[in-house]
């Protein structure tokens, strides 16, 4: 869908909620996307599910770039998404839409570069089939510097690696193009890959794949564990009866793993992982399935699965504490989950905002 800029400048010039108050720097607040009221927003919310700043915006949105440091982030519009909208997450600054380049489209996610003067986003190269990271400079209003193609289609999910030098892309493989909605172009020729790119010259200085005969395994999230492994959350595009294993886990020089955990746990996943993210140690992963209603959680250093919590419509996935993470839905409620136990902070209700797919802590 091409953005109507004159709407999308009028939504963000509505900046909703005010903070309430100087946000403290050491609080912990979470970005989401949501929908409220028949209203796409954008959501900074402290662990209490209260709201801290509401921004509205044109249509569905997707995850993040977030620069800790700086307190910055940029929303992404959901795939194909054309615009994207950087904004002072205490509310400081006027919000900064960003369209597309010609020819592009935003998968979704994207990071900043440790030190905050580049944006790197994943994207779609529609006409040549083919995945890019695009490259923006902060400093200069996010002007598009170039890209980086990343080895493969569909790159989905970008992580910042612990050397502050690598970025790690899911390369899920499908191809997509907006004139065709959401149709899958080439199912049967799928290629996923995690590619490690260098982010200063962008040269591929690793790139990993599934074996050939999980090539319908599309790679879609990521999230880096306290040792420096990759772990990562699939959906499957073959048979519906198939049980692939969705949830893997990359430690850079050696072959993907993966983790299937419990017979039961695969079929209730139903062949889909939305979100990944870890505690707040980084030694306990969390793998939320919407279609299977649950969140599977992991040993980090072992892969063992460590059990799961049932939650209708969870997609969102954040750290919370050592052992837990904060969790959402599409129905409206706010969870604070461990792999034994959970605690509602804001209950199921039509009267709340249907979260969508993530869940990121600042």
């Amino acid at each position: 869908m091409e953005i109507d800029r004159r709407t999308f400048l009028t939504l963000l010039g509505a900046a909703a909620v005010a903070p309430s108050g100087a946000l403290a720097s050491e609080e912990e607040l979470y970005l989401a996307a949501r929908a409220r009221g028949g209203q796409h927003e954008v959501a900074v919310l402290d662990a209490r599910g209260v709201d801290r700043l509401v921004l509205p915006i044109e249509d569905r949105g997707h995850s993040f770039a977030i620069d800790h440091m700086r307190r910055t982030a940029v929303a992404f519009a959901r795939a194909p998404g054309r615009y994207a909208v950087a904004f002072d997450i205490g509310g400081k600054a006027v919000p900064q839409p960003l369209v597309a380049a010609e020819g592009r489209h935003f998968f979704g996610h994207g990071i900043f570069s440790p030190d905050g003067r580049l944006m790197f986003a994943s994207e779609n190269d529609y006409e040549a089939g083919r995945g890019v990271t695009g490259i923006y400079d902060v400093g200069k209003g996010f002007a598009r510097l170039g890209e980086f193609d990343c080895g493969g289609i569909g790159p989905h999910d970008v992580v910042l690696m612990p050397d502050g030098k690598t970025a790690c892309v899911a390369n899920g493989g499908i191809l997509t193009h907006p004139d065709y909605d959401k149709l899958k172009l080439n199912i049967d020729t799928m290629a996923p890959s995690l590619a490690y790119l260098d982010m200063a010259s962008g040269d591929i200085v690793e790139q990993v794949a599934l074996p050939k005969e999980l090539h319908k395994l599309s790679i879609r999230h990521l999230i880096v564990d306290v040792h420096g492994a990759v772990w990562f959350g699939c959906q499957y595009e073959g048979d519906t009866g198939d049980r692939p294993p969705l949830v893997g886990r990359h430690r850079r020089g050696r072959e993907p793993e993966l983790f299937p955990g419990p017979p039961d746990l695969l079929r209730r996943m139903d062949n889909y992982i939305g979100s990944v993210s870890v505690d707040a140690s980084g030694e306990v992963v969390a793998t939320s399935s919407p279609l299977g209603g649950l969140v599977a959680f992991w040993d980090a250093t072992t892969g063992r699965y460590l059990g799961e919590q049932s939650m209708a419509d969870v997609c969102g996935v954040a750290p919370l504490k050592p052992g837990h993470v904060l969790a959402t839905t599409g129905r409206g409620a706010v969870d604070d989950m461990s792999p034994s136990a959970r605690a509602a902070i804001l209950e199921e209700s039509a009267a709340n905002p249907a979260w969508d797919n993530h869940l990121r802590r600042v």
